[in-house]
């Protein structure tokens, strides 16, 4: 007997986690035979049933114009934030901002980066942290104070300090610092496709927005972040 339409078996929700992981980090859907594996089942057949119940309820829709190209149209309601992005997992430095740490090499602060509407960053030196050490010799970085939420499922709160190590260029579904038209920086997870580049939120209350490449210039990457508590 299957439940509730709108509720998912845990084979359904796992396999509509799996196919939504994997557009987002690849962006194609998988094969049966990725899908069968994933679920260690033992036919494709069960995984024909799953995406036909999934379908049903309204979760996937199949996209005609391509074989076995599915397209996750929402997710349950119960799935966590760790299910739905493939996220990038901070290193943490709670409590913050370490000034009196002789030994520590220290990064500038350089003004506010917005997690949501984008707004002018990259300014002038505001304040200085203690870079952690595992990223001591190992490039150049700077920090940036967090404005705004469309980040926080990927970890990353209003208020944080990330440490950004600088570099033009980065890996399709990594966090980064970018430039739009030489006039606004934002913070947010990269998608490449052919000549348009996608910025990413991590909070499912805002959009994706597109972008041709050449008005998207990359100031660096997102490495680690301090979580001041007061």
């Amino acid at each position: 007997m299957y439940e509730v339409c709108s509720m998912l078996t845990k084979k359904q929700k796992n396999l509509l986690i799996f196919i939504n992981k994997k557009i987002r980090s690849s962006g194609i859907s998988p094969s049966y035979e990725e899908m069968k594996n994933s679920l260690n089942l033992k036919s494709k057949s069960g995984i024909h049933r799953l995406i036909s119940a999934l379908e049903e309820r309204g979760f996937v829709k199949r996209l005609a114009h391509k074989a076995r190209a599915l397209e996750v149209v929402k997710l349950p309601e119960n799935a966590s934030a760790n299910d739905i992005f493939n996220t990038f997992t901070p290193s943490v430095i709670k409590g913050g901002l370490d000034k009196n740490n002789a030994k520590s090499t220290d990064v500038s602060v350089l003004g506010s980066i917005a997690a949501g509407t984008p707004i002018e960053a990259i300014q002038q030196e505001v304040d200085k942290v203690a870079l952690p050490e595992d990223l001591q010799n190992n490039g150049e970085h700077y920090g940036l104070k967090v404005k705004g939420d469309s980040m926080i499922e990927a970890g990353i709160s209003d208020g944080d300090t990330v440490i950004i190590k600088k570099t033009s260029n980065v890996d399709s579904g990594q966090i980064a610092v970018v430039l739009i038209d030489d006039q606004e920086a934002t913070l947010k997870r990269v998608r490449k496709k052919g000549n348009t580049i996608a910025l990413e939120a991590a909070n499912r209350n805002y959009g994706t927005k597109i972008y041709a490449a050449n008005r998207i210039k990359i100031q660096g990457k997102l490495v680690s972040l301090y979580r001041n508590f007061h």
